[in-house]
């Protein structure tokens, strides 16, 4: 389980990008964390695995206190946390076995990382998930050889070959068309509920969030200003995160 505490964060300009965020996530839960631009969302991730440090509050996954961690030890936890990048984050010129493989890193000593010599059980374990996320005829592939969809599949098998506690997704859909986004989504919140894994995804699409997350928490100027069901996120919620706008007109146009 993840459980964050008045979690804020302030820049040295005197920014508040996050106040006081609070909530856990259960295992096997995937939430869709929306608000508009600049809400604080990415800045929260990122919080989340101290890729940004936050100012106060605190991080806890299962029984680690994140936000206590020193360097190595904080290295150690973000095995644990798989992160899912809105640009993929590929090395281009490797496979995709190589870059499933990748997620190993954290694990393995320096010179089985170098020479890519990873264990037996690494390889079958990068297989199984290849195969999982329907790319295993690609694995001796390029990954600049990728369209986009596959390039995002093979990021989601790149974070579970950490065998992660938690993955943190970062606007998985945003430079896919709407079916491919529906099938990632789709993929996504299938391997949480299979594997148990508790999930936060940073998305701006509002309608892919109502469909396929479990709970959604809405974000307005680094505060949480909704936390509940997808069905609960009516027109005057929406109104509260994102402002006054027709959305009447979005319900029917995803209709």
């Amino acid at each position: 389980m993840l459980s964050v505490e008045n979690l804020t964060k302030t820049y040295r300009t005197g920014d508040k990008a996050l106040s006081d965020v609070s909530f856990t996530v259960p295992a096997g839960q995937v939430v869709g964390l929306i608000g508009p631009s600049g809400a604080g969302k990415s800045t929260l991730i990122r919080c989340v695995n101290r890729l940004v440090e936050p100012s106060s509050g605190s991080v806890r996954l299962n029984d680690v206190d994140v936000t206590r961690l020193g360097a190595r030890d904080l290295r150690r936890a973000r095995r644990r946390i798989g992160m899912i990048f809105q640009e993929y984050a590929l090395v281009e010129r490797l496979t995709v076995m190589e870059n499933v493989l990748s997620g190993r890193l954290g694990y393995v000593p320096f010179w089985r990382s170098f020479t890519r010599r990873f264990p037996p059980q690494d390889i079958q374990r990068a297989f199984a998930l290849l195969d999982r996320v329907g790319l295993s005829a690609h694995a001796d592939k390029r990954a600049d050889a990728l369209s986009g969809g596959q390039r995002q599949r093979v990021g989601i098998a790149r974070a579970l070959e950490q065998e992660p506690e938690l993955l943190l997704i970062d606007e998985p859909t945003a430079s896919l068309d709407p079916r491919t986004s529906r099938q990632i989504m789709r993929l996504i919140t299938e391997i949480c509920r299979e594997s148990g894994l508790p999930a936060i995804i940073n998305i701006h699409d509002v309608v892919l969030a109502q469909q396929f997350t479990d709970r959604i928490i809405g974000l307005q100027s680094g505060r949480v200003v909704f936390d509940g069901a997808p069905s609960a996120l009516t027109d005057d919620v929406l109104t509260r995160i994102y402002g006054a706008e027709d959305w009447k007109a979005m319900h029917k146009a995803a209709a």
